[in-house]
């Protein structure tokens, strides 16, 4: 291999981890805002909403809940109640959010 190559090889590994470092989620940060934000609606478990038309989110992908919030906050996903919310929050609430709610056990599953 060559030098060039080897070089670009550590470069790109290099990138890679600090960018994953850099979008890392705080999960307890996540939880200390669903408190405050989410849990009046969707239960404190994420399991148990005031509603059974709410969503669960305990347990929900974390790219799933992150893209919801982002579609609310920015209108491509339509409720009114939620866009309200979503627009308060910020990028980085919105990461510990999907990170904290994916953490949790869900009562969702699929039967074969």
């Amino acid at each position: 291999m060559t030098r060039r190559f080897l070089a670009f090889v550590s470069l790109v590994g290099l990138s890679a981890v600090s960018c994953g470092a850099a979008g890392a989620a705080d999960i307890a940060a996540g939880q200390a805002k669903a408190d405050q934000v989410c849990a009046a609606c969707h239960g404190k478990d994420g399991n148990t909403p005031i509603d059974p038309s709410y969503p669960k989110l305990a347990g929900q992908h974390r790219d799933f809940l992150l893209r919801a919030l982002m579609d609310y906050q920015s209108d491509a996903r339509k409720n009114a109640i939620m866009a309200a919310q979503a627009k308060t929050l910020s990028k980085a609430d919105m990461q510990n959010l999907a990170a904290y709610y994916a953490s949790l056990p869900g009562q969702l599953s699929t039967r074969r």
